[in-house]
């Protein structure tokens, strides 16, 4: 009885730091090797402090019931006007644990090209979303994306509360001589039409959508955990792929040059979309999504002419 009761505890404060377990798991590299000696040695310690800044922050202020989120932030610093102001770029990437499984599924893939911040040698930093800092509003903002779209994964527009909390940081920026980025612009990536993309109604179908196919990335894996069912498996989860595939294409004439979070999806996805449906029969599907997704028409054009 005593054996089971410690037993029972050990479980209880497993569970309790688990669910208490801060959200990100971020690494972050930083390149600023074209910069001046003085701004490298400024630099030295920037992407150590920014990690520990990702990695500490309780970015939802409560508990956490999923894994940690595996997320990069590859920084490339471009050029500094002087001691303190930095001209940088960044790419953003992070992953969903894939159910039952040690594997991953990628969640999102962002190449921001336009990001301006002050920084002095030794800044410390400190989480506070209601003040806008060009260098942690920049973390902030895709610390709420990268959770919000973590959530949408597992719960239909479950992630609404912290686009809305990354939006709430745009309202900050965007009066600031540090907008660049920012704001809207036309046919370029740009943090506020990604985010109004998001949170607009007519993407609605777009991130139920998310949901569903991250159902059938689940489905998918169960293949290997039931290895007897393995068919039944990767068929219902091809045929909702392939659903998902198919709303796109009937609401294709709602997506425009704006339309940022759509790319970012298949930026992320359009190869393992075509590693599920490999094996799918019906190959017309490969055309479909060349027609919704141009920019990796050679991905899907080599596997109809090689398959």
């Amino acid at each position: 009885m005593k054996m089971n009761r410690l037993f029972f505890c050990i479980c209880l404060i497993g569970l309790a730091c688990r669910i208490s377990a801060q959200e990100l798991n971020a690494t972050v590299t930083v390149n600023y090797i074209n910069l001046p000696n003085s701004n490298k040695e400024s630099l030295a310690h920037f992407a150590e402090d920014i990690q520990n800044y990702l990695n500490t922050t309780k970015f939802t202020g409560g508990d956490w019931k999923y894994d940690k989120i595996t997320c990069a932030f590859t920084i490339s610093v471009t050029s500094a006007s002087d001691e303190v102001n930095y001209i940088g770029q960044a790419v953003v990437t992070s992953q969903r644990r894939i159910y039952k499984t040690n594997d991953y599924s990628p969640i999102l893939k962002i190449m921001d090209n336009s990001w301006s911040f002050l920084y002095e040698k030794k800044q410390s930093f400190y989480f506070n979303p209601t003040l806008f800092n060009s260098v942690t509003s920049f973390f902030d903002y895709y610390a709420f994306v990268i959770i919000g779209m973590e959530n949408d994964s597992w719960e239909k527009l479950g992630g609404t509360l912290y686009f809305s909390k990354a939006s709430d940081i745009l309202n900050l920026a965007q009066s600031t001589t540090f907008s660049s980025g920012w704001v809207s612009s036309s046919g370029s990536y740009n943090r506020r039409d990604f985010i109004d993309n998001i949170l607009n109604e007519k993407y609605r179908f777009f991130r139920e959508g998310f949901a569903d196919y991250h159902f059938a990335i689940d489905m998918y894996s169960q293949k290997i955990q039931n290895p007897f069912k393995k068919d039944q498996y990767v068929k219902k989860a091809q045929e909702k792929i392939v659903e998902i595939i198919k709303t796109i294409e009937a609401n294709k004439v709602m997506l425009d040059v704006k339309s940022f979070y759509p790319k970012v999806f298949f930026d992320a996805k359009s190869g393992e979309i075509v590693d599920k449906l490999k094996t799918y029969p019906d190959k017309q599907i490969f055309k479909t999504l060349k027609n919704i997704d141009p920019p990796h028409s050679s991905r899907y054009d080599d596997y109809l002419q090689v398959h």
